[in-house]
């Protein structure tokens, strides 16, 4: 027994001094494995942050569209080469997209921190121009190289963009989101195609500062400030010292910023649908009369626009059926009616047929400032009325059939008729026969009318997957009357001499296969 207890002892301390020499080199206990888990507090799609409490979501679409008869996506053909009808015309633009949008939120105990984050990556056919000698250049990548040289697949040769970038805290939102004026369709109340006239709705945000209000039963107030210099401005145009010095609509004359827009609306959602009143304030804030501060400037004004949205649901044609409406109405300010990506931004220029006798072709006029002014003189502000809308049918879960239209009639007081016009209202003495001539002018008036068709049919074959095709027409109904002799533009191949002034017709058709994620 004796020999059994000192085998005994003998055998645990030599245990002890084993396990002394090895202590140093036992390694650290891990921590325990922190899995993602989901997080059910904000709807499907979250998780939370490993390690934190809060909870973000990934998302955005892979997009490719192709544009028929148009070199702009999606926007259409009044302007530019697009606008030229002729070999200087896409047949075809192809664009192809991919979206990432990031999605966190927190919760606190002053409500929820939510952060916001969108972008785009895009690749886009661009456009061959002139260059006046026989010799033509792709503007997308520059007059040394053709479209498919070694680096024609390059970020720098595409376009990287953020859509959205704010933080909503506490009623408030802060940072690039869609303006408050906007209906919730922006410009799409049942298409694709991006350049619908007829109210406000940049799809790609604003820069604002904004507080909304909830009062309960569907009903909030939204006050805010947004950044006019990224979409809302349209143009103070300078006439010029002389008239048509800097053409026959004169040339935007910004001075810096100083003042955003001032933005509040009024929305009321139910279960039948939506209604929205917008009003938006936007101070016009020229530069100089001449090249120095000795010219002088005329002083600002401020416009506004107010719009009325209304969406309807669950009609009785089928269910998910939707019927969606606004309309607008601005004075020198513009773009809340005719929006960035409409009708080349107020600015349409399209070419046509002509059967008038020593005329080249015809030429389809629309621009559309915010003011005009000449030297010494006030800003006149520019007035338009709009209107869009849509009607949804869905035929089935995987196809869906919309009709839509949109309507803006743009117009200058007599004022700006005179600047542009002459006293007599035949172009004598106005910038636009200083440019042009008057000797084939039969009718010298800057007002106009654009409207639009379309329709739009979707098929999502699997969940998240769709293909659509969207075809519009849009006719420029314009003022003026008998013709002028164009300047010409070599980077669209158009020759200076007679053209008849003439209202003119395009359409566009775009293609597009979308997967959301």
């Amino acid at each position: 027994m004796k020999m059994v207890k000192s085998l005994i002892l003998g055998s645990a301390a030599a245990l002890v001094a084993v396990g002394g020499a090895q202590a140093a080199d036992l390694p650290v206990k891990a921590k325990a494995v922190e899995y993602v888990k989901v997080c059910s507090l904000y709807g499907p799609g979250f998780y939370y942050i490993p390690g934190t409490d809060t909870c973000i979501k990934l998302g955005g679409y892979l997009r490719v569209d192709v544009v028929a008869n148009g070199n702009v996506d999606a926007i259409g053909n009044t302007g530019g080469p697009a606008g030229a009808n002729n070999r200087f015309t896409n047949g075809y633009t192809w664009r192809s997209r991919e979206d990432l949008n990031i999605d966190t939120r927190t919760a606190t105990e002053y409500g929820v921190v939510r952060t916001f984050f969108d972008a785009t990556f895009s690749w886009t056919t661009d456009s061959y121009v002139g260059q006046g000698n026989g010799t033509s250049i792709y503007s997308a990548i520059g007059a040394a190289s053709a479209p498919n040289n070694a680096n024609a697949g390059a970020v720098a040769a595409g376009t990287v963009g953020v859509y959205y970038a704010f933080i909503q805290f506490a009623g408030f939102t802060i940072g690039k989101a869609v303006s408050q004026f906007s209906a919730p369709w922006t410009a799409y109340p049942g298409n694709s195609f991006d350049g619908l006239v007829g109210g406000g709705g940049s799809v790609t945000g604003v820069n604002q500062f904004t507080y909304t209000a909830q009062f309960g039963n569907g009903v909030s107030l939204s006050l805010s400030a947004q950044d006019q210099t990224q979409y809302y401005q349209a143009g103070v145009n300078n006439l010029g010292v002389a008239p048509g010095a800097l053409g026959p609509f004169g040339t935007a004359d910004y001075a810096g910023t100083i003042a955003p827009d001032l933005v509040a609306m009024l929305r009321v959602d139910q279960a039948w649908g939506l209604f929205q009143a917008s009003f938006a304030a936007h101070d016009n804030h020229a530069a100089y009369y001449g090249g120095t501060e000795l010219t002088g400037h005329p002083d600002d004004k401020w416009g506004w626009a107010g719009q009325l949205a209304l969406s309807i649901k669950n009609i009785p044609t089928g269910p998910g059926d939707t019927i969606n409406l606004q309309g607008v109405y601005t004075n020198g300010a513009t773009r809340y009616n005719i929006q960035d990506l409409a009708g080349l931004a107020g600015a349409a220029t399209v070419f046509g047929g002509t059967n008038v006798p020593g005329a080249y072709q015809s030429i389809g006029l629309g621009i559309a400032p915010d003011s005009v002014f000449i030297n010494g003189g006030s800003q006149q502000l520019i007035t338009t009325y709009g209107f869009r809308g849509a009607y949804v049918h869905n035929w089935n879960p995987n196809w869906n059939t919309s009709i839509y239209g949109a309507w803006a009639q743009v117009n200058y007081n007599s004022t700006a008729k005179g600047y542009i016009c002459g006293p007599a209202g035949n172009g004598v003495g106005g910038s636009f026969g200083a440019v042009f001539g008057t000797a084939g002018l039969t009718s010298c008036n800057p007002d106009y009318n654009i409207a639009q068709i379309g329709t739009q049919t979707q098929w999502t074959p699997v969940k998240n997957l769709t293909f659509s095709a969207d075809f519009t027409y849009t006719r420029l109904d314009q003022s003026f009357g008998g013709t002028i002799t164009y300047p010409g533009s070599a980077g669209i191949g158009k020759p200076g001499t007679v053209y008849e002034l003439k209202d003119q017709n395009t359409y566009t058709l775009l293609l597009r296969a979308q997967r959301n994620w």
